[in-house]
């Protein structure tokens, strides 16, 4: 072969070469994208309160390293920074919550990929003043009639609506604005009642047979804020009102994702589980395309 015509075989293979190469070296910068820097906000249902292991780094905030932020980190390799706090309202998005607990806003910054958030059941004691006074009424009544939706009537959907709706709307507005970029995903709350009465649950959780319903259309009402707050900032909202059916506190051990008032197996009742946490995560993941 002359050389001219060499050189130029030599030149068009190493030209292919290169191609080839920089289109493997391509193909893989997609194949292997970014680590998330993922954010995780929220109240005890995001923290785990009352799931062991307690994470040490703030035993005030009764966070667990087992709530379904770690899981989505560990299946995802995101790298998460937790800053979920049991008890906390809307109103520690942007305040601190306890001294030497920086509000969970500062968490945030414009490099945020991802943050997931449960928040809102606190606002107003809404979780605690229902149960509360759903439960003891329940005990007084022996179980019959609907003593508390009699003496409450509408007040928890009324704060709820007055109070609740607008405050979660102007916190996912201050997690946008912080994070401009990030993906922002906000969990409704898995069911903690069943849909109609079980007698046998009473000893477990004394709400009178009319006030079941009561308790769970007020937590519909809660989670459907949570919603149209999350799909009025451009938040992605996670749905578990048909995951969590069937999985209320009052279903046995290992169906169950949140534990009972009474004679349940956490530190902390009325509160999701290990397996619930574990399903918050991988639902989550499922609707956001994850994992």
């Amino acid at each position: 072969m002359p050389k001219h015509a060499l050189r130029r075989v030599m030149t068009a293979t190493a030209a292919a070469v290169a191609t080839l190469a920089l289109g493997l070296t391509d193909a893989a910068a997609h194949a292997t994208p970014g680590t998330l820097d993922y954010v995780a906000l929220g109240d005890s249902y995001s923290a785990a309160s009352g799931v062991l292991p307690v994470d040490p780094t703030n035993l005030l905030c009764l966070r667990s390293t087992a709530n379904y932020p770690h899981v989505i980190a560990a299946t995802t390799g995101a790298r998460l920074k937790d800053v979920t706090c049991g008890a906390a309202q809307t109103a520690h998005f942007r305040q601190a919550q306890y001294p030497g607990t920086a509000p969970q806003l500062d968490a945030l910054d414009t490099g945020t990929d991802l943050v997931t958030l449960t928040i809102g059941g606190n606002d107003n004691s809404t979780f605690i003043n229902a149960i509360t006074a759903c439960g003891t009424a329940g005990v007084l009544s022996g179980g019959k009639g609907s003593p508390c939706k009699d003496k409450h009537g509408t007040s928890f959907d009324d704060e709820i609506e007055a109070n609740t709706y607008p405050a979660l709307k102007q916190a996912f507005l201050d997690v946008r604005a912080k994070a401009p970029r990030a993906r922002v995903a906000a969990l409704g709350y898995p069911w903690i009642t069943p849909a109609t009465a079980d007698p046998s649950c009473f000893v477990k959780l004394p709400v009178a047979a009319g006030d079941v319903p009561y308790l769970r259309a007020i937590q519909a009402h809660l989670n459907d804020a949570v919603r149209r707050a999350a799909e009025e900032t451009g938040a992605t909202y996670v749905d578990f009102s048909t995951v969590s059916d069937g999985h209320d506190a009052c279903e046995a051990p290992g169906t169950r994702w949140i534990e009972p008032l009474l004679f349940g197996h956490s530190l902390v009742p009325v509160h999701p589980n290990a397996l619930g946490e574990r399903h918050m995560a991988e639902h989550t993941m499922s609707v956001l395309g994850l994992g």
